[in-house]
C-alpha cells in the first residue's frame, strides 16, 4: 500500500469532507456560478469585528467564504467587486488555503 503524503490526505479531504453538499458546504451563486461554499461567520468574528459602523443607519457586515480553488478559477483580486447569492460584496482579503480560497467580503447595509 502506497502512503500518502499530508499534501495529499488534506487535499483528498477538500474534495470529499469540507466542500462535500452534504458534510459542510452548502451550493452558492458566486460570479454567476453555482459552486459548493461554506460561509463562515465565527471565523470572521475572529479575524475582525462582524458589525463596524461607518456613520449614522449604516454598517459594514463582513462575511468569510471558502470556495475550491478549482471551481472558482483564478483567485480574485483584492479591491474587486463579487456578486455573492444574488448581492453585491467587495473583496478585503483573499488567500489560498491548499487549494481553498479564503475571501472575506463586506457589503454595506443599513438598520
Amino acid at each position: 500500500m502506497e502512503r500518502r503524503t499530508f499534501k495529499q490526505v488534506v487535499a483528498n479531504d477538500v474534495h470529499t469532507v469540507f466542500m462535500n453538499l452534504g458534510e459542510f458546504a452548502d451550493t452558492h451563486q458566486i460570479d454567476g456560478k453555482i459552486m459548493p461554499a461554506i460561509f463562515d461567520d465565527v471565523e470572521v468574528i475572529e479575524r475582525e469585528k462582524q458589525m463596524k459602523s461607518n456613520m449614522d443607519g449604516v454598517y459594514v457586515r463582513q462575511k468569510l467564504i471558502y470556495v475550491k480553488a478549482a471551481d472558482f478559477g483564478p483567485a480574485p483580486a483584492v479591491g474587486r467587486s463579487l456578486e455573492v447569492d444574488g448581492g453585491r460584496h467587495l473583496i478585503l482579503d483573499v488567500s489560498d488555503e491548499q487549494g481553498v480560497y479564503a475571501i472575506t467580503i463586506e457589503m454595506n447595509r443599513t438598520r
